[in-house]
């Protein structure tokens, strides 16, 4: 079985795509403020990615057509990843992303009321919550994240299975012949 790249792209491409929805959203929020859609799409999406844009804008000026710029390179870089010969070029990309996915969901928890609150204990007896809101979009993005990187780590298995079996044919070739 060959690795399927369109497959390996999705992941990111998701994630991108709803980064991108958000400016989008924050773009005709701007164009059309009473227009209780805009309203609805951009309240959906701005807790996930708006701190994310937040800590990006510090460093890039707020420039929305920087931000689209970033996206576009980011954009392409996942998919030369995702064409890559070498697995380690995806398989990076495939968990850059997840964990930028991870990030986005945590960060977006603070940013709104969470539906779910654990408390948990560091070693030290230092007490800490941990805060996440499951929403359909929070959940999607989880959910189609951790089936990337299974779907990423088969397919770096397989093909290391496939880089093993002719050592082992030329292996078993010297032993015979010893």
């Amino acid at each position: 079985m060959k690795r399927k790249p369109l497959l390996l792209f999705a992941f990111p491409a998701f994630v991108l795509l709803i980064l991108a929805a958000e400016r989008i959203a924050t773009i005709l929020l701007g164009t059309y403020p009473a227009s209780p859609g805009m309203w609805k799409v951009w309240l959906t999406l701005h807790p996930s990615s708006g701190m994310v844009w937040q800590q990006v804008d510090v460093y890039l000026g707020g420039a929305m057509v920087l931000d689209f710029a970033l996206l576009g390179a980011a954009l392409g870089i996942c998919w030369m990843a995702s064409q890559a010969r070498r697995s380690a070029a995806f398989f990076l990309a495939n968990h850059g992303t997840l964990i930028l996915a991870a990030l986005m969901i945590l960060i977006g928890g603070h940013s709104q009321t969470a539906s779910t609150i654990a408390g948990f204990s560091a070693p030290s007896g230092f007490q800490f919550s941990l805060t996440m809101d499951f929403t359909w979009l929070n959940c999607l993005l989880a959910v189609i994240g951790v089936t990337a990187c299974a779907y990423c780590h088969f397919a770096y298995m397989r093909e290391l299975g496939m880089r093993v079996e002719p050592m082992r044919v030329r292996l078993m070739a010297l032993q015979r012949d010893f």
